[in-house]
């Protein structure tokens, strides 16, 4: 163990903060252990694509109907015009201004077009309300088509509406679960363009590297070089290999493809952390190394208080002039001359009082030695109680300090 608490209390500590969830994911790797190198060995698959080869963002705008209520309201003009133009296309004239719409929302519709779809294929579908529809659930999605960046249209949608939320009651009472607004057609759009790559026209197949690294690069390269027996790929750069169909000898570009993305290799993962503080995450990989370090954690807390004590009281109501009617009192010489109306009754005098409250906590310290780990610094922090938020600012004080050879990046 290389990290040292200085705090009695540091066990107790570290035994009531096991529990807690700080939102950490860690990725710890032994290199020296024969089962992680069989873990870290990676398909060519896995960490590039094939230029040429992706998908495609289709969009299209469109009705859902059938709501119960919860459509867009009148003053939502782009609704009632669609709608006043779908039904003008059935053959019924209506004029927009005269719409009531309640149980019709326009919406935006989003799918992704493969790289291979042909005609006939079959998509899922995602449908956004734009308007102000209160939830989608129970709705159909009128024929709507999909259009591609070119503004060619590449599918048609229509389909009832699964929800993964729902929303019940009005105000106070009204209960929301996850987004009534966004629901989703399985299998809701038919593609209706040939959009297929021609892989026979490949003369080069270029992988693209997910996350660009020169020196994986050059072994994805040097692999296929080794299972093709002869230098038919070349590294160009830290994101791009190239390889040769026309030296690779093969039946077809596809048999090609499929002997270089099934070949396994040892990937280096960088040194790097990743945070994101907006939700406490981090992620740091086992390759990170530290410098010797000592960590200083400790709490401050103060509280203010203010409460209202009664210091007294003073008489009121009951008192009117001589001879003149208290609050319901009589008038005259038969008449209380204090003018009392009833018994006096006395109001208590509230002052207020403030307390304030100093709390600090024992400071706790951690030190790490020359060749520690992220498993070392992961279970030191754990073990003087800090939370994730703690964590983060923990760990960008050492990448600032020096003592931290990875690269920090915030989210």
């Amino acid at each position: 163990m290389k990290f040292k608490l200085t705090n009695s209390n540091a066990r107790l500590r570290a035994m009531a903060n096991c529990a807690m969830a700080i939102g950490i994911v860690l990725s710890i790797f032994t290199p020296s252990a024969a089962a992680d190198e069989a873990s870290r060995q990676v398909l060519v698959r896995d960490i590039t694509s094939v230029e040429g080869v992706r998908e495609n963002m289709l969009v299209g705008y469109g009705l859902v109907v059938g709501l119960r209520g919860t459509g867009d309201r009148q003053q939502t003009i782009f609704t009632v015009q669609t709608l006043a133009n779908a039904m003008q296309k059935m053959g019924v004239l209506i004029s927009p201004g005269a719409v009531v719409v309640k149980n019709v929302a326009a919406v935006f519709i989003t799918a992704s077009l493969p790289a291979f779809a042909r005609p006939g294929s079959k998509l899922d579908v995602t449908v956004s309300s734009i308007g102000d529809a209160q939830s989608l659930e129970g709705g159909v999605l009128l024929l709507s088509a999909l259009h591609g960046p070119d503004g060619q249209v590449y599918a048609e949608a229509q389909g009832p509406l699964v929800m993964g939320g729902y929303s019940a009651g009005s105000g106070a009472n009204r209960k929301d679960v996850n987004a009534a607004n966004v629901g989703l057609i399985p299998q809701g759009a038919l593609v209706e363009r040939d959009t297929s790559v021609d892989l026979s026209g490949f003369k080069t197949v270029s992988l693209l590297l997910r996350n660009p690294d020169f020196t994986t690069a050059m072994q994805i390269a040097d692999a296929v070089n080794k299972e093709f027996n002869k230098p038919i790929a070349s590294a160009l750069d830290s994101s791009r290999v190239d390889v040769n169909v026309a030296d690779a000898s093969t039946q077809s570009v596809t048999t090609l493809i499929s002997r270089v993305q099934n070949l396994a290799l040892k990937v280096h993962t960088p040194a790097k952390i990743v945070i994101n503080e907006r939700t406490g995450t981090i992620v740091m990989g086992g390759d990170v190394k530290l410098s010797p370090v000592s960590v200083i954690h400790g709490n401050l807390s103060i509280q203010v208080v203010t409460t209202y004590v009664a210091v007294g009281a003073t008489p009121v109501g009951g008192v009117g002039q001589p001879g003149e009617a208290g609050a319901g009192g009589a008038t005259g010489p038969g008449g209380d001359r204090r003018g009392n109306g009833g018994p006096e009754t006395l109001q208590p005098i509230v002052v207020p009082e403030t307390d304030l409250n100093a709390t600090d906590a024992t400071t706790q310290s951690m030190r790490l030695d020359e060749g520690a780990n992220v498993d070392e610094l992961v279970k030191g922090l754990h073990a003087i109680g800090t939370t994730a938020h703690d964590v983060v600012a923990i760990l960008q004080a050492i990448r600032a300090e020096g003592g931290m050879q990875a690269e920090l990046e915030v989210q």
